[in-house]
């Protein structure tokens, strides 16, 4: 079942570090498959309030989405992201194919 790392960022000063964050991150998703699905784009904001950056990355599973965020080739650029922006970042399954609402009322 497809998994994500989901990362809600904001206060994001976009310096150096955030740049080298940029340019090392794609490398460390490839051994793991994750591939990014939505990355800053601006939302169309219907209902609420939105502040900040969304990010989602795919992964074959959530085995895979583990491992790539307590990778050592992560762990090793962490630093220049968390000293320059604050947020959430989980990492959730998603749904089975043909997944309908209702099918939480089963559980």
């Amino acid at each position: 079942m497809t998994a994500y790392a989901i990362a809600h960022l904001h206060d994001v000063e976009f310096g150096p570090e955030i740049v080298q964050y940029l340019e090392r991150i794609d490398e460390t998703l490839v051994p793991f498959g994750g591939k990014f699905v939505v990355h800053g784009a601006r939302p169309d904001v219907r209902e609420g309030d939105w502040n900040g950056d969304l990010i989602m990355i795919a992964f074959a599973d959530l085995a895979n989405a583990r491992a790539w965020y307590e990778s050592e080739s992560y762990q090793r650029i962490l630093p220049l992201r968390m000293r320059n922006s604050r947020g959430a970042v989980i990492l959730i399954d998603g749904v089975e194919e043909g997944h309908r609402a209702t099918d939480n009322l089963k559980r």
